[in-house]
């Protein structure tokens, strides 16, 4: 009898910290709708797609950062799932630009180019070849070549975007050398920036002189903060503050989402349309806040679950994922952001799928 209870205790303590019990919500999904396979439409489909350039009909100049987005995307999800075949293609779909297309990788001069990074630092975790973390830690080094007073890098400009951008690779850096530096620089400017552009109701400009919540952006914030989130130490200085500001950010996301699960073009705007980009950023924030104890279970993940399922239901037969903001300069003018086009299978939206994914089976 003291055996079995025994057995019974540990078996309750196991539900009470595997995910994949103690989260309902992320468990049974209608047919065709689950992470793994949806997941697996979007990154394969990802391997049979030519670089893109913005929607725009004619080749890249250089790989794009939406592209960059999708395929370290599809990267962490081929590693979750176990996907060595799809892990494989996405490998191969790198070799040419070692070769024939090494004039398509971005110069790291600026934070959209020097974002690249984050791939061949992903492939170098799945591979463990040097060829990848030199390609990679290259890039970030860059960066931080020349400083500004502050500490950051001379590529700072306060746009949300950069929340994502800078941080991810230099966290990337950090997964891949274990150095603490470059995690050190991520949040120094992750912390740069919500000092500057986090507001009273816990979302963000588009920029200081911006005074709107475009959807994407706030989505590349909580993008951003998750993953500096997943590899920062409790220990970490910077590290309650980051949270603090992530969860303001997720109480505050909550009120806007929609009974279909969707958040809008601007989220405090629900006359603009339901935006399939920062729904799978936000669904990937959620879900990695619930599933790593940041976010209560209660509160959050039954969001979460509708986040998943109110941004498949926009997924092409194809892979392709309709209703994605095009890009989106700055501006300080509210019609602008208001017109701007949807767009389907703009690699801007089908990297959150990816990333929500990945996290859902994490």
């Amino acid at each position: 009898m003291n055996g079995s209870r025994q057995l019974l205790l540990l078996f309750a303590a196991a539900l009470l910290v595997c995910p994949l019990y103690a989260q309902k919500e992320f468990r049974k999904w209608p047919a065709g709708q689950s992470p793994q396979e949806i997941g697996r439409k979007v990154a394969e489909h990802l391997t049979d797609t030519p670089h893109q350039n913005f929607g725009q009909p004619t080749p890249p100049s250089q790989i794009t950062y939406p592209e960059v987005a999708t395929w370290y995307g599809a990267l962490t999800f081929a590693r979750v799932s176990g996907g060595k075949q799809l892990d494989a293609k996405l490998i191969q779909r790198f070799q040419p630009l070692f070769s024939t297309e090494a004039h398509l990788v971005p110069n790291p001069n600026h934070v959209d180019n020097t974002v690249f990074a984050a791939v061949p630092l992903e492939l170098y975790l799945h591979t463990k070849e040097p060829k990848y973390l030199d390609m990679g830690k290259a890039m970030t080094d860059k960066q931080w070549a020349n400083l500004t007073a502050d500490g950051l890098t001379d590529q700072t400009r306060f746009w949300i975007d950069d929340m994502y951008m800078i941080t991810i690779a230099e966290v990337q850096t950090y997964r891949a050398t274990g150095d603490s530096r470059y995690l050190d620089r991520a949040a120094l400017e992750m912390s740069a920036y919500l000092d500057k552009l986090q507001q009273p109701n816990g979302l963000f400009y588009h920029a200081p002189d911006t005074p709107f919540f475009w959807g994407r952006g706030d989505g590349w914030v909580a993008a951003g903060m998750t993953e500096i989130l997943m590899s920062l130490p409790k220990s970490h200085p910077r590290r309650a503050h980051i949270l603090s500001s992530y969860q303001r950010m997720m109480k505050a996301l909550l009120q806007y989402q929609d009974k279909d699960g969707m958040w809008h073009q601007l989220i405090d705007h629900p006359e603009s349309y339901p935006e399939t980009s920062s729904t799978g950023m936000f669904t990937f924030a959620m879900v990695s806040g619930v599933r790593n104890g940041w976010l209560d279970r209660k509160t959050y993940a039954e969001a979460a679950r509708k986040g998943w399922l109110g941004l498949v239901s926009y997924i092409e037969p194809n892979g392709d994922i309709r209703n994605v903001c095009q890009g989106t300069g700055k501006k300080n003018d509210l019609q602008y952001y208001l017109d701007r086009q949807r767009i389907t299978g703009d690699m801007h939206g089908q990297a959150p799928i990816l990333w929500s994914a990945t996290a859902l089976l994490r």
